[in-house]
This record gives structure tokens, C-alpha cells and sequence, in this order.
């Protein structure tokens, strides 16, 4: 039976979780409220750099541990599922979060901008998350469920007004993953949701951000852009116990914002 006080009911702590992209941006949030409350957090990235500096400043206060690869390609994954099963024999979350954008009017879209686009946000996702189930699999149960979260966009939900046509695309592509996902692999333990931001500060909307911010929060029914607690908050619920009865759900976490027509 799950323990009813709240410390308990969502607790990550002692959870083994990898995040993707967890070096910057919307994977930071989540690798920091992860390592912060007790969870074993191994996080990915491109930049190997970056990816060992987040490692030795987030080690300061729990345990992170960087495996940098690049995740678009068959060699990048193979590198990250061998290291973190030679570490690990068991995944109890796994956080699909790196992603990239590509700007362009529909009639000039370059060919190697939407490849770029579905190889980094869609791909990985699919596969990785096949790459990964044995280990989930070993982590499941009925009671306690194994994690799967896919960070998606509320572009994958509404139309928006800027021209980024393939990355909404492929933002609905994870949603809609995510919930054949959720039904084929519910029965063995293991839930699939996704949270769909809004605008939050990181690399990829820091130009955006820079130009419109004021506008942007003036659009949003909160009349503000998303903080760290606000993501780090929800995948704290969807990996805890008072998250486990969920799955196959889209969780927008902007204000309100896809519900209104502009930006």
C-alpha cells in the first residue's frame, strides 16, 4: 500500500533516473529538483563539456553522473545504453528531454533542417526508450511502475504563429508516441506520459526570449514565461508514487497558454 504522507507520496529519492539534454535548459530543471531530492540522476548530452560541468557542480549536493553522447545517431545511444548498463541493472525513470528547433518559412524549409529536426526530437525518443526497456522492464511493477516522461512541446498541441512547422510536427509525433507507448507497456509496469512546456528560459528559446519576452508573458494567461520549480515539479510528480496511476497523458505546463491563439 502507498504511503499517504506527503514526503512519501512524492518522494524520488534512491530512484535511478536518466535524463536526456540533462545538461541545459528544461533537463537542468529536472536533473537539479532530481539530485536535490535523493535520486541517483545519470544525465546525456552532446556537449561534453558542458555535460561534465553540470556532473561536477550537481555532484556537490547529490549524485550526478554525465555520460556525454549524441544521441541522433545509432553509435551515440549504443555508447550510452553500454556505459549506463555496465553501471546500472536497473532504470526506474527514463526522461526523453533533448530536443532542438529549427526556424523557417514552410515554403523554404530546408531538407536538412527537418532531418535534423525529427533525428534529435523524434528518434531518440522511439528508440532509446526500446534501448532501454530491458532495464525499465527489471525496475517494474503493478505498484510501483518504471517511468517513462517525454518532454514535448505545447507547439505538438496547438498551431503556433511562429515558423517552426517540422518541430511542432515532431513535438505531436512524441505526444502521440507517447500514448501508444502507454498502452502497450501499462500491463508490465511501466508508465508513459509527457509534459508539453511552454516557454521556459534555456539555449533554444534564449533568442526568442531576448526579442519578445515582454510579449510573450503579456500572451499568457499568467502573464509569465516557466521557472525551474514549475518543471522540476511536475516530473517530480510523474515519477513518484503519487504519479503512478497516471499514463498516457499530455500535461501542457505554460499558464494556460495553449489555449490562446497568438504566440
Amino acid at each position: 500500500m502507498t504511503n499517504l504522507q506527503v514526503d512519501n507520496l512524492f518522494s524520488v529519492k534512491d530512484k535511478t533516473v536518466l535524463i536526456t539534454g540533462g545538461s541545459r535548459g528544461i533537463g537542468l530543471m529536472i536533473a537539479s529538483t532530481f539530485v536535490k531530492n535523493g535520486a541517483k540522476v545519470y544525465i546525456s548530452s552532446r556537449n561534453a563539456e558542458v555535460c561534465m560541468a553540470v556532473e561536477k557542480e550537481l555532484s556537490k549536493i547529490g549524485t550526478c553522473i554525465a555520460i556525454p553522447a549524441d544521441l541522433s545517431n545509432g553509435e551515440g545511444r549504443a555508447k550510452l545504453v553500454k556505459e549506463i548498463s555496465s553501471k546500472e541493472n536497473k532504470l526506474d525513470v527514463l526522461i526523453n528531454n533533448a530536443g532542438a528547433n529549427w526556424s523557417a518559412p514552410f515554403k523554404e524549409y530546408p531538407e536538412h533542417g527537418y532531418d535534423k529536426i525529427m533525428n534529435i526530437n523524434v528518434k531518440p525518443v522511439f528508440y532509446l526508450t526500446q534501448d532501454m526497456m530491458p532495464m525499465l522492464e527489471a525496475a517494474a511493477s503493478i505498484e510501483t511502475p518504471a517511468r517513462v516522461i517525454n518532454i514535448g512541446s505545447i507547439d505538438g498541441v496547438r498551431v503556433s504563429t511562429i515558423d517552426n512547422s517540422a518541430y511542432g510536427m515532431s513535438k505531436a509525433a512524441v505526444h502521440h508516441l507517447t500514448k501508444i507507448l502507454a498502452v502497450k507497456f501499462a500491463g508490465k509496469g511501466i508508465t508513459v506520459n509527457a509534459i508539453a512546456p511552454g516557454p521556459f528560459p534555456s539555449k533554444m528559446t534564449k533568442s526568442m526570449l531576448d526579442n519578445v519576452q515582454p510579449m510573450i508573458e503579456k500572451a499568457n494567461p499568467m502573464r509569465r514565461i516557466g521557472r525551474a520549480g514549475d518543471m522540476g515539479g511536475i516530473a517530480t510528480f510523474l515519477a513518484s508514487d503519487a504519479g503512478s496511476f497516471l499514463n498516457g497523458t499530455v500535461i501542457p505546463v505554460d499558464g494556460g497558454m495553449h489555449l490562446m491563439s497568438a504566440m
